[in-house]
């Protein structure tokens, strides 16, 4: 019932806003030269944005963030906690797929997984994209602050915490769902049990949450959880379980929770 009072306020707010038309996000396009495509972003300006203004705003990255994916999605929760006063405005990136097996993952040596996803292992470039092009884009056309945050579910989720151990600076707020850490028999995962003082120097926050997922998928981000909780301070570290949601549910709750736990001042 809270789910649907929200996006119906949401649509409210929206429409009576613009009578005549449903505006929900600027489309950009960006040639790549290092993915060598064109992306798509879709972003998501709050209300009282003005290009003129002094005012800057921290940017919300979403994965999966085509409009048939999550970023609609994600949008109204923003728009949502933005009403409220529980986070501050917030532009909204989304990141529209092109191929999220080849962009997410990192090179596997499980034969069986090469042949099924014979597109996989490019996260490196994907990553790269995101640092020299994407983000850059992002800070020269749009009035940003040095706050960003990613969003990450599944194979999304891996690629969120793979940029938090390799590339940490890149962003300072990861909200991690449901992480894909069996990828390459948890190759991945098995890294963040190195300690690391990064995290705590850079003042990274993480915000972890996984639902009644397959038991590995739960015992995994249990296990990821316990390895950051070496290396983070407490007050920016969040471990959550949905009971209540699986993989198919858990993401709505996820944000909802997530963005306000990362958006408070600690």
């Amino acid at each position: 019932m809270k789910k649907l009072l929200l996006f119906f306020t949401l649509l409210t707010n929206l429409t009576f806003a613009q009578q005549d038309s449903l505006f929900l996000a600027k489309i950009e396009h960006i040639q790549s030269k290092v993915l060598n495509e064109e992306r798509i972003l879709n972003i998501y300006i709050p209300e009282g944005y003005h290009p003129d203004s002094a005012k800057t705003y921290p940017v919300i990255y979403v994965l999966d963030g085509s409009a048939n994916e999550d970023f609609i999605h994600l949008t109204g929760i923003v728009q949502f906690l933005v009403m409220s006063q529980q986070i501050t405005p917030s532009i909204v990136v989304g990141i529209a797929n092109v191929d999220r097996k080849r962009d997410f993952t990192y090179p596997t040596t499980i034969e069986k997984d090469k042949q099924d996803y014979p597109t996989t292992g490019h996260s490196e470039e994907f990553i790269r994209f995101l640092e020299t092009e994407c983000i850059p884009f992002v800070q020269t056309y749009y009035k940003t602050n040095d706050q960003r945050t990613i969003i990450g579910q599944s194979l999304g989720g891996l690629l969120a915490s793979e940029i938090l151990l390799k590339k940490t600076a890149l962003f300072n707020k990861y909200l991690i769902v449901s992480p894909s850490f069996w990828w390459n028999n948890q190759s991945l995962l098995s890294q963040f049990k190195e300690k690391s003082n990064r995290y705590k120097e850079l003042g990274t926050k993480v915000f972890i949450t996984v639902g009644k997922e397959h038991p590995i998928m739960m015992k995994d981000a249990k296990s990821f959880a316990k390895y950051l909780s070496y290396q983070i301070d407490e007050s920016k570290l969040s471990f959550m379980e949905f009971k209540k949601e699986d993989h198919a549910t858990i993401l709505h709750t996820a944000a909802f929770e997530g963005l306000k736990w990362l958006g408070k001042e600690k």
